[in-house]
């Protein structure tokens, strides 16, 4: 019973009117939390796919058009946790692919980055999960899988340097949306509120050409303790500011 009084205190401090169109959420200090609770990393990162689930279901139920998760970040591939975290990834995309979550909701799943560089068996759900979702468009869920931002706006840059080439575009007319639309988020608009997870208390190469104006908000928490509180936290600190 305490629960649901909290819950409605929080969603009682809420301003509807100023709820975020896009949240972006960094799941940063998963190692460090199953090293220091001596839980298998495997268990830690499904534990933080079915808070990642948890979330989604926030978004729909506060009307959130967008989140956006930072789930595998390219250097990630180097790490020792590299082949956990893709199994536990391949199991989160193949639940949420049919499952009534996504589907009832028609949530559009995204994956952003180099994703086709992943090995064979992740390439393949996200392809599922893709074609799964792809005539959805009442909420939209984007996925950062072997994503980094730097390399996000150096891609930008190649592809407008082919058009240049290509007599398509003059150089003197590129302009900051000419680097927006050649991005791989360029069907969003930039997040609102960015939520950094972890106990590092910098900003990641998350969304670098789209988060300026972003209001970012450090959790103090590894993401497996993150919780619905710290998420309406972070919506109403935002809103302090907005």
């Amino acid at each position: 019973m305490l629960n649901i009084f909290k819950k409605k205190e929080e969603d009682a401090a809420l301003n509807y009117a100023k709820i975020p169109k896009h949240i972006a959420i960094n799941i940063g200090g998963i190692t460090k939390w199953a090293e220091k609770e001596n839980i298998p990393l495997l268990d830690a990162f499904k534990r933080s796919f079915s808070l990642i689930e948890e979330l989604i279901k926030q978004q729909v139920k506060l009307n959130i058009p967008i989140f956006t998760f930072f789930i595998l970040p390219e250097t990630s591939k180097k790490s020792h946790q590299f082949s956990v975290l893709l199994d536990a990834f391949v199991q989160f995309l193949d639940k949420i692919s049919f499952g009534e979550l996504i589907n009832k909701n028609k949530i559009k799943v995204t994956i952003l980055g180099k994703w086709y560089n992943l090995p064979g068996r992740a390439v393949d759900h996200i392809k599922a999960v893709i074609e799964e979702t792809k005539d959805y468009d009442s909420f939209f869920l984007n996925l950062c899988v072997n994503y980094n931002g730097q390399e996000e706006i150096v891609d930008a840059c190649k592809l407008i340097a082919k058009q240049v080439a290509a007599k398509k575009l003059d150089p003197d007319s590129i302009k900051k949306s000419t680097i927006k639309d050649n991005i791989y988020s360029s069907y969003f608009i930039p997040p609102n509120l960015i939520i950094k997870n972890g106990a590092k208390i910098e900003q990641s190469s998350f969304l670098l050409w789209d988060s300026p104006h972003a209001f970012i908000y450090f959790s103090n928490k590894m993401f497996p303790k993150f919780e619905r509180s710290d998420l309406m936290k972070a919506i109403s600190e935002y809103q302090k500011k907005a």
